[in-house]
């Protein structure tokens, strides 16, 4: 069966029989409106309003679009509704499982069905980079010649995954993740709709907040636990879904940590402590709580980068682009795979060798400044390159570093306020060591 007909035949399937479907399905968004998050995205006038309301070619006259951010945030609903609202056929396949011939076979049967002055298509490739060059080629005629409306989906930077000449032709749209709020108003949704749970069950606050938790900014790992949870309760005959029926359910302890309170604060504390104090073990436990409560991934990487500054230095000069390589990675990839990163980069940080000269050096230098020790630039330093600025005196004397044997010049830096005073004072740990000889 061609791809295009199994996609139409398993709607149909849906439509008929709607309780079949996972909640995630059931309780996807048949417009707009009903779509959580992404506000940024749906401001009117946006290009993803003008796309559905557009008309052909949607804004900008882009044939195709770029939908790139964390799993579950909306990309295939997103698709979904573009298909709904323009009145097209919705086509999806998924770069993991399809290939050439699958692609060719969609656009071959859209290209009939647009002749025939039938359905235009819309084809959701979901997981695009996941296509090699040759594969994503194979896309561009049908997307020059609009035999296709492209939807393709992405959680991995399209600058370095999707080639140029198709990014060119697209209207690229990025997605952030959800946030507590935007999950809990869909899973309140989701147990009251008749497309849901219909109200066969309520979902206490603290069974709420292990939800939220344990999604991550996910919709789809929300509903799905939720779902899973409510069977769980139902099957039980109890009236709502409690906390111990969802840890039993999706075999995950709640972790008590609040996001917006003192363990917040404690949990992280402690991390970076630990990593201080190069106790590596006891540093990924407080990961593994942080990462297990929901922490945004983002907010511990930052906590890592400054651990990195703050507490190793130049005793591992390779620790700060460890942390920040880390950072972009969390950015690009989020979780559950970021927590790999995050791992790595902790690892890295309690294991290496620590100073904490860099911090005492600036705190010592801040204060000089703050005292009033400044004074004028020496003469010899300033700028010179302006016209008059010889007439002034300025840069007069200043002796090039590269011009001397070993590349240092004996000359005054410092203003005569703070000459001859110490900020930086190396340790004797790691790489620092060189520097103090």
């Amino acid at each position: 069966m061609e791809p295009d007909l199994f996609t139409a035949a398993a709607e149909d399937r849906q439509e008929k029989d709607p309780s079949s479907s996972p909640l995630a399905v059931r309780m996807r968004p048949r417009t707009l409106d009903e779509v959580v998050g992404q506000r940024h995205l749906l401001k009117p006038g946006s290009p993803l309003r003008r796309l559905v309301g557009g008309g052909d070619g949607g804004p900008a006259g882009a044939s195709s679009v770029l939908l790139w951010g964390p799993p579950g945030t909306g990309k295939t609903t997103l698709a979904y509704v573009v298909s709904k609202a323009t009145d097209k056929r919705f086509v999806e396949l998924s770069a993991i499982t399809a290939g050439v011939k699958e692609v060719r076979a969609v656009i071959d049967g859209a290209r009939r069905a647009t002749g025939g002055f039938g359905k235009e298509t819309v084809l959701f490739l979901d997981e695009i980079h996941r296509f090699s060059k040759a594969q994503q080629d194979s896309l561009l005629p049908a997307v020059e010649n609009r035999w296709v409306t492209l939807i393709a989906a992405t959680t991995e930077n399209p600058y370095h995954s999707i080639i140029s000449p198709l990014l060119s032709r697209s209207l690229l749209l990025t997605l952030e993740p959800l946030t507590d709020e935007d999950l809990r108003g869909l899973l309140r949704r989701a147990v009251a709709d008749e497309r849901g749970l219909t109200g066969a069950v309520t979902l206490p606050e603290d069974a709420e907040a292990h939800l939220l938790r344990i999604a991550g900014g996910d919709a789809r790992r929300a509903l799905t636990a939720l779902e899973a949870a409510a069977g769980a309760a139902l099957a039980k005959r109890e009236p709502e879904v409690t906390l111990e029926t969802l840890e039993e359910t999706v075999d995950r302890a709640a972790v008590k940590y609040d996001r917006d309170g003192d363990q917040h604060y404690d949990v992280a504390s402690a991390l970076i402590k630990s990593i201080r104090g190069s106790d590596v073990d006891a540093a990924l436990h407080y990961l593994a709580r942080m990462i297990e409560a929901g922490e945004d991934p983002r907010f511990i990487a930052r906590r890592l980068m400054i651990s990195a500054s703050e507490d190793i230095g130049l005793a591992d000069p390779t620790a700060l682009p460890t942390a920040v390589a880390a950072a972009q990675a969390v950015a690009l990839i989020g979780f559950p795979e970021a927590a790999l990163t995050l791992s790595h980069a902790t690892i890295a940080l309690a294991l290496a060798p620590k100073s904490n000269a860099a911090t005492l050096a600036i705190s010592a230098a801040r204060e000089d400044v703050r005292r009033g020790l400044a004074g004028p630039v020496p003469a010899h330093l300033r700028d010179g390159h302006y016209q008059g600025a010889a007439k002034l005196g300025h840069a007069q004397g200043y002796i090039y570093p590269h011009d001397v044997p070993g590349g240092i010049a004996a000359q005054e830096y410092a203003p005569e306020a703070v000459r001859g005073r110490t900020y930086y004072e190396p340790t004797r740990y790691g790489a620092e060591a060189r520097y103090a000889d």
